[in-house]
């Protein structure tokens, strides 16, 4: 069935030639299902079922089939998606500490990524020793279980795995209307895997408001949107003493710590990460109405995240302390630089307000400060009168208040 290297032996065989006319409708069915209906489905799930259900009517007797997709995203490294004849479809991700160990490399994937070819080989058959799922598929009766490599343009590389419990496996006319099809479905996957990849990259780097304006083709200079929102900024005190013997490696690492107390509680609360500037983050809460919901949801995280940095600080690691503004107002995301290359950014008068608001935090020792307009918004929260300031860039002093936290 298979050589002794587990490698499909395609040599210069005309698969098209195998199949019956009505297998070839069904073949071109597949086909024009990926590139057209299939690419453009926002569920890739619904597009691995059709496909498999399409795959069953053409006489190929799938019992499962599982794409496995290279992503860059900042916590996983793979998404799995698994059709099963019984229970439909289920996806879920790889965690992108999990991709070092030694699964891929006693994996089918990895043999047909290093060979460029199809493995194919029968469970029941096969040493358990010869790859790392032959457990796994021996215990769910699969006779006959095939990894086709696929390579996007970028050079990363992903399967599909189409599995059978037919006692003879895969007939040579089956293997005939997976390879003819497989052109079709792996355009149709770069094209998916491509899309997702340029949503989920955006997104990591310039967040979730940006991302989708940028995509939706919000990319000149000097487009500006306006929205209501309430504002969050917070940064580390003394984050440059702090730092100043640690190794940039080190550094990192304690940002991304403080970071981890400041990030979850933002978007556990509804609200958005718009950028991280040096040790600052700035975050804002969409505003519906008056925006009194928006500020209360600012408070609730502006708590949590003091309370984790609390909780980090009794761990027994280096402690810090946090300084964090809250103000209501409006946000505005523009396109600024110049030529090709453009920064998309957080700018107005209320955003840098709340910036300079967190500079009082250490000289007002006050671990949470709100403006005038977030306090007549949020009445109904204890709050300590920290007097008029003058704020760099406005002409008129601003009240501020500190908030019990």
């Amino acid at each position: 069935m298979c050589n002794p290297n587990y490698l499909l032996e395609n040599g210069d065989r005309d698969w098209w030639s195998l199949l019956s006319a009505d297998q070839i409708n069904r073949v071109i069915s597949i086909r024009d299902y990926m590139l057209g209906e299939g690419r453009l489905n926002p569920d890739p799930d619904v597009t691995l079922e059709e496909m498999s259900s399409r795959f069953l009517k053409a006489g190929v007797p799938l019992e499962r089939c599982a794409t496995i997709v290279r992503i860059l995203h900042s916590i996983n490294a793979a998404s799995v998606r698994v059709w099963e004849r019984e229970s439909g479809t289920q996806s879920n991700a790889i965690p992108y500490q999990s991709s070092s160990d030694g699964m891929y490399q006693s994996s089918p994937s990895a043999l047909a990524h290093r060979t460029e070819s199809w493995v194919r080989f029968n469970p029941q058959k096969t040493p358990y020793g010869a790859f790392g799922i032959v457990e796994e598929l021996r215990e769910s009766e699969i006779t006959d279980y095939i990894c086709a490599p696929t390579k996007m343009v970028n050079g990363l590389q992903n399967v599909f795995t189409f599995a059978t419990k037919a006692p003879l496996g895969f007939s040579f006319e089956n293997i005939a209307v997976l390879q003819t099809s497989f052109p079709a479905i792996e355009a149709c996957q770069e094209i998916l895997v491509t899309h997702r990849i340029l949503k989920e990259v955006t997104r990591i780097y310039v967040g979730e408001e940006p991302h989708r304006r940028i995509l939706g083709g919000d990319v000149h200079r000097g487009e500006v949107t306006r929205l209501k929102a309430a504002i969050l900024f917070a940064d580390m005190r003394d984050f440059t003493s702090l730092t100043a013997d640690m190794e940039a490696e080190d550094a990192t690492a304690f940002l991304n710590t403080y970071y981890d107390c400041v990030v979850p509680a933002i978007e556990g609360n509804q609200g958005e990460v718009l950028k991280f500037i040096g040790d600052g983050i700035l975050a804002m809460f969409r505003a519906e109405d008056q925006g009194i919901q928006a500020c209360e949801s600012a408070i609730v995280a502006a708590r949590s995240a003091l309370e984790a940095v609390n909780t980090h600080n009794f761990s027994g690691e280096q402690k810090f302390n946090i300084g964090i503004a809250l103000h209501i107002g409006e946000v505005a995301y523009g396109n600024i630089g110049s030529g090709e290359r453009l920064d998309y950014t957080v700018i107005g008068k209320d955003v840098n307000l709340t910036s300079r608001i967190a500079d009082l935090c250490g000289r007002l020792e006050q671990p949470l400060l709100i403006s005038s307009a977030f306090r007549d918004l949020s009445p109904d929260n204890e709050v300590v009168a920290c007097g008029e300031h003058r704020i760099k860039g406005l002409k008129n002093p601003e009240f501020v208040f500190g908030i019990k936290v």
